[in-house]
């Protein structure tokens, strides 16, 4: 299964869920409505500690050509900037903007996307 990530920025939700499911084995990419200029530094730091390295990623726009290649748009408070196009599947998951939190709530942040991307089929 092919999954596209979004968030507003691509610098935080999005690059973690992207990450924690292409160490699943999954297929996955991320994009943001709003990208940032580099991904949130605490996200990076999270992610390395569990040898996820997103160091090299900057954030990337949303185009409608990666909604036309996922089976599975999740979303993460883009609201209605994330393009539907008929036919395909979406998830929203609620979650909060990492931008500002210190480590040890990215941290956190990160365990809750991992059990959220654990119940994805690959």
């Amino acid at each position: 299964m092919k999954v596209l990530f979004v968030c507003v920025e691509n610098a935080g939700r999005s690059q973690i869920a992207q990450a924690l499911y292409e160490r699943r084995g999954g297929e996955a990419r991320s994009a943001g409505s709003k990208p940032a200029a580099e991904l949130h530094e605490a996200v990076v730091e999270a992610l390395e500690e569990i040898d996820a390295d997103v160091s090299g990623r900057k954030p990337k726009a949303l185009e409608r050509e990666d909604v036309e290649w996922a089976d599975l748009v999740v979303t993460m408070g883009c609201g209605d900037a994330c393009p539907v196009i008929p036919g395909k599947r979406y998830l929203d998951w609620n979650l909060p903007d990492p931008a500002g939190l210190c480590l040890e709530e990215v941290r956190e942040l990160r365990s809750v996307i991992d059990a959220k991307v654990s119940s994805l089929p690959i």
